[in-house]
């Protein structure tokens, strides 16, 4: 048996967290890479990363009705497998077609680690600091590995970044030993809490505007960057400052709790949020870009251990967690296709309006069930 509250365990955890979405934390810098070195268009490109994260969404909501019934271990080491394979077989792949599926199937193994990693985490004792951990260290990856990815290519292509990702993946096989096993267990453990099943289903749906939000605008937020006529590794500076913002958006989450509330971190992340994708409508300046992705990347990794806390209040046994982080990857598998579709339309001010007002509509329909969260801590309280 694994205590799940363990170091060990948490460590683990937090691990295989990062390696899960080591490709979508990437994104923008792999879709360029798509576009300039394989031969994409833009379309296509977008298209092949919604396709991957479609891969990643069927994994979160097979895994949401069937995990109280797989071992954990065994599900986590067979989806890093599926992940290391994946980026192997991406090798030197330049039809849309083909590598589109690949992506998809590497998307399945990518879904399975981040679900069952973001469960896990959701039944720890101190949930809203230990989802700061995990959004902190794949902020952290993602920092350094935006940063160097134009150095990447330039100097081993997109083979060598893909052969990374395999290696990468790979390595989170030595971590799933110190995983808990008792998917199960966990199952059985009594729900004493009684939100309403309307709550807790418009707390999923704001989850997937939130996120479909989110996918709108990352997919395509390197090339908005050159297109306000900043070099490739300007815009790569630009995103990697805004990824240590964004751990210091996690990092508050860790050090403060429930210190705050969840209230004020949700309005604050979410609502901010939509006023700095918005200023990447119209033209840009080299100075409102780098103002907007820090902004937007400070202000959407505040809200996530927030949001994602707020799911595991709902219930003691996991489930609901599994269900936002269904809603969380089919929001960045949609995202990324729908912005294909309206860059066809109104090009880059289209998509990230559409985010702007996805990540209001959110915070709305946000509203409810952080409120009875409220109203039941002070019962609670008062009895």
């Amino acid at each position: 048996m694994v205590d799940i509250n363990s170091r060990q365990s948490i460590v683990a955890i937090v691990f295989l967290a990062v390696v899960g979405p080591c490709v979508f934390i990437l994104q923008p810098g792999f879709v360029q890479g798509l576009v300039e070195l394989v031969g994409l268009t833009e379309e296509q490109a977008g298209k092949v990363a919604s396709i991957e994260m479609f891969g990643l969404a069927t994994t979160t909501v097979l895994l949401s009705f069937i995990s109280s019934r797989v071992p954990w271990r065994r599900f986590a080491m067979a989806c890093v497998g599926i992940c290391t394979v994946g980026n192997l077989a991406s090798l030197g792949q330049t039809d849309f077609e083909t590598l589109a599926a690949i992506r998809f199937v590497t998307g399945l193994g990518s879904g399975g680690i981040i679900s069952l990693t973001f469960t896990m985490m959701g039944l720890t004792e101190r949930s809203d600091r230990n989802f700061g951990y995990i959004i902190v260290w794949v902020l952290t990856y993602g920092a350094f590995g935006l940063l160097l990815m134009p150095t990447a290519f330039a100097s081993a292509g997109m083979n060598g970044v893909l052969v990374f990702f395999a290696l990468f993946c790979a390595a989170g096989g030595y971590f799933v030993r110190f995983l808990p096993d008792a998917g199960p267990a966990h199952d059985a453990v009594a729900d004493k809490r009684s939100y309403g099943s309307t709550i807790k289903a418009v707390s999923l749906f704001a989850i997937l505007l939130y996120n479909i939000g989110i996918g709108i605008v990352w997919v395509y937020l390197f090339l908005v960057g050159l297109e306000a006529d900043m070099g490739e590794q300007a815009v790569a500076n630009a995103l990697t400052f805004s990824q240590f913002l964004g751990i210091l958006g996690a990092a508050l989450a860790v050090v403060f709790e429930l210190r705050l509330g969840r209230v004020l971190p949700l309005a604050v992340g979410m609502i901010g949020g939509a006023i700095a994708v918005y200023l990447l409508v119209g033209e840009i300046a080299p100075s409102r870009y780098w103002l907007a992705v820090c902004a937007f990347n400070f202000l959407w990794n505040l809200s996530m251990p927030y949001l994602l806390a707020t799911l595991a209040e709902f219930d003691a046994t996991g489930r609901i967690v599994v269900h936002g982080v269904s809603m969380q990857f089919i929001g960045y598998a949609v995202g990324p296709w729908l912005a294909a579709l309206l860059l066809g339309v109104g090009g880059y001010d289209a998509v990230n309006f559409t985010a702007a007002a996805l990540f209001v509509a959110a915070a709305v329909f946000l509203v409810p069930g952080v409120f009875d969260q409220r109203l039941h801590l002070r019962r609670s309280i008062d009895s």
